[in-house]
């Protein structure tokens, strides 16, 4: 038996939670790839996953037996990857995932000049507001926003992620212009869903956080949908300053103002972060894209 080519494959049956989905990764048929696994388990003498129609969980045993194997594997990828770098130049695929909103507005802006600078590169690029965990899904670039993540991960942050309030010229004289947070319960609120749901509308008052949000008239993951729908007078937008930044210059909507301020999180250190895995800064290809993004992005925005 190809014990390594079990142990990759048992990962990823357990990275997917699918026999089928893991078979596809690696183009082969799910009934051998079952089987290897299968195999693995009988040299082990033991069940390291309960099958079922629906889904594939880890037996106790078995996730004990994962966590070894998986940073095994990684370690090895990881040597493997040093041994072919041989040449100075960085080269190969480089897998990259992003935020929607940040992918399209900056990050996608600025690739051509990266694949300028190092045409040997590949990208590959994935958009998606959607978590994703470097080293177990095909990752070797995440830009994030939130908090300091608690990965294993070095976090560099690219810029600041403050959201603002905002609303057009024309909801404004027709609502009028809130300047106390308890105000907005008279007003309409556009919001920006994330992975963990709809952001809510804080505020500090009497040393209390409080949720002030305004009733809800939209949510959605879609920045650019709730923008439309700000400009057009439809209710009063928090996105990040960064996002809302050419809409307030053009004057086709303005940042309110309140005090105490509102916030969408009481997390001093919300920022938008860059993610990769230590040992693999030394990589050329993604030593090269860390690089790029920190001297284009960092301190600019």
């Amino acid at each position: 038996m190809d014990q390594l080519r079990a142990l990759k494959y048992f990962v990823k049956v357990v990275e997917t939670g699918s026999f089928t989905k893991a078979a596809r990764l690696f183009s082969v048929p799910p009934s051998s790839l079952s089987r290897r696994v299968a195999d693995l388990e009988s040299m082990l003498g033991a069940t390291l996953l309960q099958r079922s129609t629906r889904l594939v969980k880890l037996t106790e045993i078995g996730a004990e037996y994962y966590q070894q194997v998986s940073e095994v594997i990684a370690q090895l990828e990881d040597c493997n990857e040093t041994v072919r770098r041989y040449q100075e130049v960085p080269i190969g695929k480089l897998r990259i995932t992003s935020m929607v909103g940040f992918g399209e507005r900056i990050l996608i802006p600025i690739l051509d000049e990266f694949s300028a600078l190092y045409p040997k590169i590949v990208l590959d690029v994935h958009l998606s507001d959607e978590l994703s965990a470097i080293g177990r899904d095909d990752v070797d670039l995440a830009i994030r926003g939130g908090g300091v993540p608690g990965e294993r991960v070095v976090a560099i942050q690219l810029m600041e992620n403050e959201f603002i309030p905002a609303a057009s010229p024309g909801y404004l004289q027709r609502m009028g212009t809130p300047t106390n947070a308890c105000q907005l319960s008279e007003h309409k609120g556009l919001y920006f869903r994330t992975p963990t749901g709809p952001t809510p509308w804080l505020c500090e008052i009497d040393g209390k956080w409080q949720d002030v949000s305004a009733p809800k008239v939209a949510v959605s993951n879609g920045g650019s949908w709730l923008l439309s729908k700000a400009v057009q007078g439809q209710g009063i937008v928090m996105l990040p300053r960064w996002v809302l930044k050419p809409y307030l210059e053009r004057g086709e909507l303005k940042e309110l103002h309140f005090k105490p301020g509102l916030t969408t999180s009481t997390n001093s250190e919300i920022g938008i972060y860059l993610l990769y895995q230590k040992q693999r800064y030394h990589i050329p290809k993604i030593k090269a894209m860390v690089d790029f993004l920190v001297a284009r992005i960092k301190g600019v925005y």
